[in-house]
């Protein structure tokens, strides 16, 4: 592949054009994770499960998850090459999705889902990564917002044209026509994406901006020496108390929608797309107040841990959601609750490649991402067997008892302070002696 051969600007944006690309593939990982769950309650009945049956396929996915962050985030720093990686990895989580559409028992979703979780694994790894390479650290946390807002935009695709493709053409057409966008995807991908000291068009300006802080160790670190960090643990164990809220809010929210007000799967078209509509300014603007104050002069340590205490405070209100008998009172309370989540992990993201090499990067954000997918394999498990257990039989339908999801709720509202308090006790400053092999 070549490209327009004319000489770059003096100071050339192609690290946003790889942002972009990074946020389009973000969009697409998961519209493909959302159909699942817009469609819960249409499979409950035309498939045969109950909510218990729904958490465990959605822990499939989430294990498969786990297992692979491990795995990938090394394969990738081993590698060397996320234009290679990331592209396959799109392929085969998309071949995945697709394959959702000749399932037709429980078990045969959850083979579905866990086969998505092993492709969607390699996503944030080496998203991160790329970040890594193509961004200064002053600008990293708010290009890790914006591609990582397009988790958000995902989640308003995918309402709006799930419902519409069920309803006309079958559930099936939903997951074989969201799953073919990956494919698309890729092509733009090898087209325009390699490295920027490789990628035609980077002027010298915008190469000397990428490469303005001081040289890493390339080395590839091994895991026995990452284990034993304190920063590792402390993005892991942060990662293992919030990422199940997000899980929980993703994989449930339309189905509690459902259950608690009565909605019909048209009916929560509108408040799932105000939902994430509020989080998309979270994931940007969490980048964008640590970002910010560093330009102000402030540490990075006490930068990215302020924006994270403002997201963790604003989560809280979101244990009075099971009591508010208000859908738009419930939907503001959500909303503000997944905006903060992204601006947290925007921040916590970033933190990873604030105190470790790049070459260690797609390691560390695979262990944290194996122990976040393993929090949120539990949350599954667990709310399933809440929610069943609030599971009444009434003309034939199952219905749930109110306040049913209150434990899950109540989980939720405290997991980012107590988050919080950890990762400032292991690691009070973002120290430079964290980089050191």
């Amino acid at each position: 592949m070549t490209y327009a051969a004319q000489a770059p600007p003096a100071m050339s944006r192609v690290r946003w054009t790889v942002c972009a690309l990074l946020f389009f593939a973000t969009t697409i990982n998961y519209v493909d994770r959302q159909v699942l769950s817009i469609l819960a309650k249409t499979l409950e009945t035309s498939v045969g499960w109950n909510s218990e049956a729904y958490g465990y396929i959605t822990a499939s996915f989430q294990a498969t998850y786990a297992i692979g962050m491990l795995g990938v985030g090394r394969f990738i720093d081993w590698l060397g090459n996320t234009r290679k990686g990331y592209g396959i990895a799109v392929g085969l989580w998309s071949l995945a999705a697709v394959a959702h559409a000749a399932a037709a028992s429980a078990l045969a979703f959850g083979v579905a889902r866990a086969a998505l979780g092993i492709g969607e694994s390699v996503s944030f790894p080496a998203c991160i990564k790329t970040v890594a390479e193509w961004f200064p650290k002053k600008e990293r946390a708010l290009a890790t917002g914006i591609f990582n807002s397009g988790a958000n935009i995902g989640a308003i695709v995918a309402p709006l044209a799930v419902p519409w493709m069920a309803l006309h053409y079958g559930w099936q057409s939903a997951f074989i026509a969201t799953g073919s966008l990956g494919f698309v995807w890729i092509l733009f991908w090898l087209l325009l994406y390699d490295k920027p000291t490789k990628r035609r068009g980077v002027s010298a300006g915008e190469l000397a901006l990428i490469q303005s802080d001081p040289p890493d160790k390339m080395a590839l670190v091994p895991w026995a020496r990452l284990f034993p960090r304190r920063g590792t643990w402390a993005y892991g164990i942060g990662k293992f108390l919030t990422d199940p809220v997000w899980w929980f809010f993703l994989f449930w929210f339309p189905k509690y929608l459902q259950e608690a007000f009565s909605l019909p799967m048209q009916g929560i078209i509108l408040p799932t797309i105000v939902v994430y509509n509020i989080s998309t300014i979270g994931s940007i603007g969490g980048g964008w107040i640590s970002s910010g104050l560093i330009k102000r002069g402030w540490t990075v340590n006490a930068a990215r841990k302020t924006a994270m205490l403002i997201c963790a405070l604003a989560v809280v209100p979101v244990l009075y959601a099971p009591f508010c008998k208000s859908l738009w009172g419930v939907v503001a309370l959500v909303g503000i609750a997944m905006a903060a989540h992204q601006g947290w992990s925007a921040n916590l993201y970033t933190i990873v490649s604030d105190v470790f090499p790049r070459s260690a990067v797609g390691s560390v954000i695979g262990i944290g991402g194996a122990m976040g997918a393993a929090g949120g394999v539990l949350m599954q498990i667990v709310a399933g067997k809440v929610v069943h257990a609030g599971e009444v039989l009434q003309n034939g339908k199952l219905v749930v008892q109110a306040h049913t999801y209150l434990p899950l709720f109540l989980f939720s509202g405290v997991a980012y302070v107590a988050a919080l308090i950890v990762i400032q006790s292991m690691t009070p400053k973002l120290a430079a002696e964290e980089v050191e092999g």
